[in-house]
């Protein structure tokens, strides 16, 4: 009798229903809650997204050959574009997402103290380490490993005149020709973060001496030294490195042994999806081995999942120092800050 009563009143918790799934669907090399018939009837899911176009578009394309019945679309914006726009749907009532890709972990978790994360316990969360999850779990995981170093244009720079580690980048050689991300980026953030904690702010102060050009996207950041206009990328993500390098783009790349933070962020379902079902299934494809290693392969991107293999041509992570805050609460509460002394830095007030 009290086991019942236990099991009733955690029903009657708000979100914890997702909980009660002992027997979930075993699909095509995953687990789900979902019920499948009921997500192919619903017919599409909405991904908000902050991972480049081609990429997003290219993973979406693999699900939908998984489950052709549904239909999957997508926004991609910077992480404060996107979640500026999805906190004004929301302010509207207009409910037009299912799943949120969010790349920086203090949006996050703001989105989680707002409620805006649906309580959803995927069978796949269990692949996962518990700092790689919400706290409490069953909100969110992290999606994806990405790591940044320095990249360089090797038709404009040799290997030895290449900046080797982050106070090697501070050399006046670069003024006016390395480029960053902006300040909606959430690798952005957590760079500039880390390094503030190695180096203090003095690093910074003399990095923006170096008068550095900051874009939206990785695409723009690297396109402009692939084609010379600029010689060094710092913040230079090295999953688009590996994917320009795989098609012949004149780059190298350094990792400073001081250590590289991490590209990670948040990826769950939205409270209130217009498309419940589907938006399960697809959590739990992309948490699972099939999703995973499609990011792996088009994202070029490391999986938080042990038995999913590494990008191609790509070092193994184990082999690498990563940098990521120990308080990710300080860390949230740190943007206002970043925010304002990147624009600064950037030239931008």
């Amino acid at each position: 009798m009290i086991k019942i009563l236990a099991a009733l009143m955690l029903l009657a918790l708000p979100g914890h229903a997702a909980e009660l799934c002992p027997h979930p669907h075993q699909m095509d090399g995953f687990k789900t809650c979902a019920d499948p018939a009921a997500a192919e009837k619903e017919g599409t899911v909405v991904l908000y997204s902050t991972s480049p176009e081609t990429n997003t578009s290219a993973l979406l394309a693999e699900f939908h050959k998984a489950f052709p019945k549904i239909e999957p679309t997508y926004i991609r914006l910077q992480a404060g574009a996107l979640y500026a726009r999805l906190l004004a749907e929301r302010q509207a009532r207009s409910h037009m997402v299912d799943a949120l890709q969010l790349s920086d972990i203090g949006l996050v978790l703001d989105f989680q103290k707002r409620g805006g994360w649906q309580h959803y316990p995927s069978p796949e969360h269990a692949a996962f380490k518990p700092d790689q999850q919400s706290k409490p779990a069953g909100y969110w995981a992290w999606g994806s490993i990405g790591v940044v170093g320095l990249a360089y244009n090797t038709n404009l720079v040799t290997a030895e005149q290449a900046p080797k580690n982050w106070k090697d980048a501070l050399d006046p050689r670069w003024t006016d020709s390395i480029t960053v991300k902006a300040a909606t980026s959430g690798v952005q953030h957590d760079t500039w973060y880390m390094l503030r904690m190695l180096y203090g702010d003095e690093y910074w102060q003399q990095f923006s001496k170096l008068k550095p050009l900051s874009f939206d996207s990785w695409v723009q950041q690297f396109g402009r030294v692939i084609d010379g206009q600029d010689a060094i990328v710092h913040t230079a993500g090295y999953a688009p490195y590996l994917e320009l390098k795989a098609k012949g783009a004149p780059l190298g790349f350094n990792f400073p042994p001081d250590g590289l933070p991490i590209d990670v962020g948040g990826i769950g379902i939205v409270a209130e999806p217009p498309h419940p079902q589907a938006a399960r299934l697809f959590m739990d494809w992309l948490l699972g081995v099939p999703g995973q290693t499609a990011l792996v392969e088009e994202a070029f991107a490391y999986s938080p999942r042990a038995d999913v293999h590494p990008p191609a041509g790509a070092v193994p992570l184990e082999s690498l120092k990563l940098l990521y805050p120990d308080d990710w609460e300080a860390f949230e509460k740190s943007h206002p800050q970043f925010v304002k002394d990147w624009n600064k830095i950037t030239g931008i007030r």
